[in-house]
Formats: structure tokens, sequence, C-alpha cells
């Protein structure tokens, strides 16, 4: 919802506005006369149209952009990861976790078997089997991209 310009502006929204008036002199759109200007203006502001006509001619896109990637074509379409990345990064995670403590298991089963020199049951399967199981039934069911 629109701020009402007969709104009475607060501290706050006079401080708002005088760190974005100097964050646009930073950029080189105001020069130092202009931004002493718009800051006295800014602290005299008594609503919030006043403090919307300080500012009304300066863009208001975040300021703090990041430069634009190699990857991503302009600087109007910002690059994000899609869930399907997050998705495809945690799934690889999953396994290399299970493919972790299989391991580790199979060598502390293996270590007993070889220090008692006889046969004992291979309780890793009950880790790794279940385990494994879901991992790879999300990893076969999980989002596809599209």
């Amino acid at each position: 919802m629109p701020l009402n310009p007969d709104m009475r502006a607060s501290d706050a929204d006079r401080d708002r506005v005088a760190a974005a008036l100097r964050e646009h002199y930073a950029q080189g759109r105001l020069t130092a006369d202009e931004l002493e200007e718009r800051l006295a203006g800014t602290y005299q502001a008594r609503t919030v149209g006043d403090l919307q006509r300080v500012t009304a001619d300066l863009p208001e896109h975040d300021l703090y952009e990041l430069p634009v990637p190699a990857a991503q074509r302009s600087a109007s379409v910002p690059a994000t990861r899609g869930r399907g990345d997050l998705y495809e990064k945690s799934i690889k995670g999953a396994w290399a976790a299970w493919a972790s403590v299989s391991l580790v298991c199979t060598v502390i089963w293996l270590i007993s078997v070889v220090g008692s020199a006889s046969w004992i049951y291979p309780w890793p399967v009950w880790v790794a089997g279940p385990w494994g199981a879901a991992i790879l039934a999300g990893t076969i069911f999980g989002p596809r991209r599209r």
C-alpha cells in the first residue's frame, strides 16, 4: 500500500532518505551542492510527501547492486539460483554423507571381523541400506528441472 503523502514523517524516515541521498551522491547522481540542499530539505520535511519530493527524480531501486556476472546478459534480470539447483546440491550432499557413514561403518565392521578371526554379521547393511534407499527415492522421484 502506498504511503499517504500527508502522513507525518518520522526521524527514521528522514534518516533513511538521508542515507539514500548520500548513496546517490556516492554513485555520482548528485553534486555536493545538490546533496547539501536535499539533506537540508530532508531534515526540514514534515510529511512523507515532502520526503518524496526530495527524492522524486532519483531511482528507487536497490543502490547496492553487485556487478553483473559474466553469465548474465544484463543488469535488469538478476541471476538467481532456482529451487532445482538447491535441491540438486542437497541431494549431492545427502549422497556424500551416506557414502562417508557407510564407509566408516564398513571399515569398523571389517576391523572387528579381522580382529576376532570369526565371521560377524554384516550389520553395516542396516545403516547403508534403508538410508540409501531413502536417498535413492528422493533422487528418482524428487523435483525435476523444466
